[in-house]
């Protein structure tokens, strides 16, 4: 039998013959094809604005230099998150400030967070700039609580949705509650464009400055010169930025998998379903935390717990049954490089630690069949027993 993989993109004949266009048409770069994305994008989310970037972690940069993030200011966030989350801010030299997670729904956990921004801000004061919100796993963190607590203190949002499409909170999508919010477009998300990220904003200086730092501080970036009335050679260099525009090519993708992004939904729902009837009197395995019933939980992650002493074992028994299965996260507080800067230790953050231990993600992802889902869950069953 063969293995079954942790993860695979889904791309079809649409996405294909659209990048073969593109190439054929000569303009591979950013170009018309990434605006009809963005336009598309931020109609789907219904936000105004939407700006396409090579990587969600370019998107985090740009949202933390839009709010004038600098050097030694803080940033607030998870500990238990990717590393893009807080490399970004230590991009400007500043301080990455973890907060404890939530037991069962990994986000960040809003009673912690309200304290450590009182204490934070009180003794920092000016220097605390954002919060920045991680959905883990499609599942939206409690916006209403997180917004409270920045206005109170007058902290800009960036939302980390690198999970969270087609997330919603409330009943409002993802991408249109914070002040900012960066979604990934990598192999393994939701949507792909191999490589790439959206960034959102309802602010239109904010993706006035974005726009302008994804390519270089240019006044107008690649298209807008060449379809322009303007000589095609002149640009101004308004600002030293960055080289983080997306591709053509990987647009090409994006405006197909996005058209999919609903069907992709129900797909992945589907398999956590079976998931969650499967495992419900197994009482070795802890399902993944539901929220709201209106809510959307986009299930880029399908995550289970078991008891901490078996969790590397499991991995390695499903391994050897053909089942990929993978860990999300190791806290970055645990992290040689935060760790060694900020003095951690491991019980800093006891939940981000205490969870991690007995974390494990299962397959969940398109091309899935009901029988390789039924697979992975025999195997489950299997191994845990």
């Amino acid at each position: 039998m063969n293995n079954l993989p942790f993860a695979l993109p889904d791309i079809g004949d649409d996405e294909i013959n659209e990048v073969v266009e593109t190439l054929k048409s000569g303009w591979i770069t950013t170009g018309p094809k990434t605006k009809v994305f963005e336009e598309q994008f931020a109609e789907y989310i219904g936000s105004k604005n939407a700006l396409a970037v090579n990587s969600a972690t370019a998107g985090l940069h740009l949202a933390l230099e839009a709010v004038g993030v600098q050097r030694g200011d803080k940033v607030i966030t998870s500990s238990y998150t990717f590393t893009a989350t807080a490399e970004v801010i230590r991009y400007f030299d500043a301080d990455p400030v973890f907060c404890d997670i939530d037991k069962d729904t990994y986000n960040i956990d809003c009673e912690k967070l309200s304290k450590l921004c009182d204490k934070l801000c009180n003794e920092f004061p000016g220097k605390v700039k954002a919060i920045m919100p991680v959905h883990f796993a499609g599942q939206a963190c409690d916006m209403n609580k997180i917004m409270l607590i920045a206005k109170k203190h007058n902290l800009y949002v960036i939302e980390d949705a690198a999970h969270a499409l087609p997330a919603t909170y409330d009943k409002k999508k993802i991408g249109t509650i914070g002040d900012i919010t960066v979604f990934s477009f990598y192999a393994t998300k939701t949507i792909t464009t191999a490589e790439g990220g959206m960034i959102t904003t309802d602010n239109a200086d904010f993706a006035r400055r974005m726009s302008v730092m994804r390519l270089h501080g240019f006044s107008r970036d690649a298209w807008d010169r060449y379809s322009s009335v303007k000589a095609p050679w002149y640009y101004e260099v308004i600002a030293p930025g960055y080289k983080y525009n997306m591709t053509d090519i990987a647009a090409s993708l994006g405006i197909h998998q996005l058209k999919k992004c609903g069907l992709f939904y129900e797909k992945r729902l589907k398999i956590a379903q079976m998931y969650d009837q499967a495992f419900e009197n197994e009482e070795k395995i802890i399902v993944p935390y539901k929220g709201k019933k209106d809510d959307i939980h986009s299930y880029h992650l399908y995550v289970i717990k078991v008891p901490q002493e078996m969790r590397d074992e499991f991995i390695i028994k499903m391994k050897e049954k053909g089942v990929g299965c993978s860990v999300h996260f190791i806290p970055l507080h645990i992290q040689p490089y935060y760790k060694d800067k900020y003095a951690y230790k491991e019980h800093d953050f006891p939940i981000a630690y205490e969870n991690f231990l007995c974390s494990v993600s299962l397959p969940i992802y398109t091309k899935m069949t009901d029988s390789d889902t039924n697979r992975v869950i025999d195997a489950a069953k299997s191994v845990i027993s």
